[in-house]
């Protein structure tokens, strides 16, 4: 499995806060917004700089600034809007697009219902954000969306990931990075991840 475990301090702190099933969601959320900077910290590290003129209060100086970088955030609906605000606080200029997907129960096969992008696809650098990454079709279908509009560099950023849904991403996806917070034991039969944290989107939008 290629996948990028974020061992900081902080972010394993805060992950096992949420898992806790006494968190309420307004909790819940503002953890997420916080591991999700943290984690976009790092996933920003490799932005390239260049030199740029101030004009402080004293005198002129060269500093720097990200060079021209052109950044997207997709949230994979309905739960990866919990991930949007906390890279958005990181990188206000990012432009947010969504993409909604649902299984046919049939097929199994991820469908896509919505699809709103930047117009830009093809200028852009862009990060998928999913809070769950159990069986991975889900995120799998959004970055073939993603590359079939014309993006040609993406990460993908999950809170709690399952070896199954790595493995899954790796396999359509090998070239796409993966970073999580936390990589879990397995799926239980019903999809879910252990010991995981429940239904993400419930927990961040009080629903059930």
């Amino acid at each position: 499995m290629k996948v990028n475990v974020m061992t900081h301090p902080l972010i394993q702190h805060k992950v096992t806060l949420m898992r806790d099933a006494e968190t309420g969601s307004k909790d819940f959320r503002q953890l997420l917004d916080e591991i999700t900077m943290l984690m976009g910290y790092e996933i920003t590290r490799s932005l390239p700089l260049e030199d740029v003129e101030v004009q402080t209060p004293l005198t002129k100086m060269t500093g720097k600034r990200i060079a021209g970088k052109k950044l997207g955030i997709i949230p994979i609906l309905r739960a990866g809007l919990g991930m949007v605000n906390g890279m958005l606080n990181l990188i206000p200029t990012a432009k947010v697009g969504h993409i909604g997907l649902y299984r046919d129960p049939e097929t199994l096969k991820p469908v896509e219902y919505y699809c709103k992008l930047p117009s830009d696809v093809g200028e852009r650098d862009f990060i998928v954000t999913d809070p769950m990454l159990a069986t991975g079709g889900s995120a799998a279908a959004a970055i073939t969306l993603l590359k079939e509009k014309g993006a040609k560099n993406i990460k993908l950023m999950c809170l709690v990931a399952a070896p199954e849904g790595v493995e899954a991403v790796n396999k359509e996806h090998p070239e796409v990075p993966i970073y999580v917070a936390a990589l879990d034991e397995k799926l239980n039969d019903h999809g879910y991840i252990l010991p995981g944290l429940g239904d993400a989107g419930d927990r961040i939008f009080g629903t059930k």
